[in-house]
């Protein structure tokens, strides 16, 4: 089972970074620093199925990989920790594309929670093939999918998906897929 009551950086009123429980940042929707991370490879995106265990989004799909850091970690080393961590992926390159602020409820196990996240967004570019070893407390699957494809299912059954996840792609895609495989298809959806 996840473990909730690990500290993570959240800001407080003053601004001052202070570390606090990690379901309490998201029961009070505490503004928090957070990664995402998008492995492509040519013109697929790898995506996560949240494992069944974690306390909020269980089970639904997301991004390759998501996370906080650790106190005083940095956020590049926080993504590639925790893609070897998740996906058992190591030593994969990856490219920082900017930042990203968003508030979103997301369903939570025992609660409605709240996601008030200033993410660092990571884009890596795999070669064939990609050696995968999941995690289960942390991932259930993973498949790789087109962007076409994923933008159609999330209009079809947005419920299977994580609030971040349609956040990214309805309001952030041209910049995390600009300098990438996936430029031409995000440009051709204007």
């Amino acid at each position: 089972m996840e473990k909730v009551d690990l500290p993570i950086p959240a800001w407080d009123a003053t601004g001052a970074l202070v570390p606090v429980g990690k379901l309490a940042v998201h029961r009070q929707g505490l503004r928090h620093p957070a990664v995402s991370v998008f492995v492509l490879r040519g013109s697929e995106i790898l995506i996560q199925q949240r494992a069944a265990g974690k306390y909020h989004t269980p089970g639904l799909w997301a991004n390759t990989c998501c996370t906080h850091p650790n106190w005083g970690e940095a956020a590049a080393v926080c993504a590639e920790r925790r893609l070897g961590q998740e996906l058992g992926i190591d030593g994969l390159a990856l490219r920082h594309v900017g930042q990203v602020e968003y508030r979103a409820a997301v369903p939570g196990v025992r609660e409605p929670l709240i996601e008030h996240e200033v993410v660092e967004v990571f884009v890596g570019e795999a070669g064939w093939p990609l050696d995968l070893e999941l995690d289960p407390d942390e991932v259930q699957a993973v498949r790789w999918v087109s962007l076409d494809a994923l933008r159609a299912e999330i209009a079809r059954t947005p419920e299977v998906f994580t609030p971040w996840l349609r956040i990214y792609l309805e309001k952030h895609a041209a910049m995390i897929f600009a300098a990438s495989s996936l430029a031409e298809a995000v440009q051709n959806q204007g």
